[in-house]
């Protein structure tokens, strides 16, 4: 799987019309490229694991392909978790500049700018450099015009007409050879429309709070599984 192809999971796991990507619900991992095993998820590149976030009884699911996993119910959770492996480009490009330049340009070449093909429109609101969060991390919030997870909740209840700017978190960090790449949405913009009343503060504080709390979630395992899908 190319990056970019990789990359374009993101915009699209989890919604009907999913890009080569499979679903089980958290205590079923036959129909995954990762698995579960108790309460954890494995992902298929076998470099993370993490509790499982959501419950079959809230209509929690599993969606992933070979390098991205999201986490959804029926309410207010849409968690993805990517693992993007850098080709030699992009290895040289991190060890020739600042981390803080390298994610900065890596969000805008390349998920900005699928935003933008699929989103018109869709825009950085505000982007923070964490120096000390794994060696250096970027937390960009970006709103994207009809763009929300929960589009198809809002068609299937009849009010798929001006369909709500979606704003979503992403949390980028390199670790080894690969890029982390964690995203959230704030469902509520979507779910709630004219009853919406949280500001932007308190949107990034939600959504950088959640982030977080995903990252000290994960347990980072450091090898890569001997599987051909994390090569594809």
């Amino acid at each position: 799987m190319s990056m970019r192809s990789s990359l374009a999971s993101i915009l699209f796991i989890g919604l009907p019309l999913g890009l080569a990507a499979q679903a089980a619900g958290p205590d079923d991992s036959a129909a995954l490229a990762g698995q579960v095993a108790g309460d954890t998820y494995i992902s298929a590149t076998g470099l993370f694991r993490i509790a499982v976030p959501v419950l079959p009884e809230l209509g929690g699911n599993i969606t992933d392909t070979p390098n991205v996993v999201t986490f959804a119910d029926s309410f207010t959770t849409h968690i993805t978790i990517a693992v993007i492996p850098l080709d030699a480009t992009q290895r040289w490009e991190l060890s020739t500049g600042s981390k803080k330049d390298y994610l900065v340009k890596f969000f805008s070449d390349f998920l900005l700018a699928d935003f933008r093909q699929k989103f018109p429109g869709s825009a950085v609101e505000s982007a923070t450099f964490l120096p000390n969060l794994q060696n250096g991390a970027l937390l960009v919030y970006a709103l994207l015009p009809g763009g929300s997870m929960f589009n198809p909740r809002l068609v299937l209840f009849g009010a798929s007409d001006n369909l709500p700017t979606a704003k979503r978190g992403n949390l980028l960090f390199v670790k080894g050879d690969n890029i982390f790449i964690l995203s959230s949405e704030i469902a509520e913009r979507a779910t709630e429309r004219s009853l919406y009343t949280k500001t932007t503060a308190q949107e990034d504080e939600i959504l950088r709070n959640r982030l977080l709390e995903v990252l000290g979630a994960i347990r980072f395992t450091g090898t890569v599984a001997a599987t051909p899908s994390a090569g594809k």
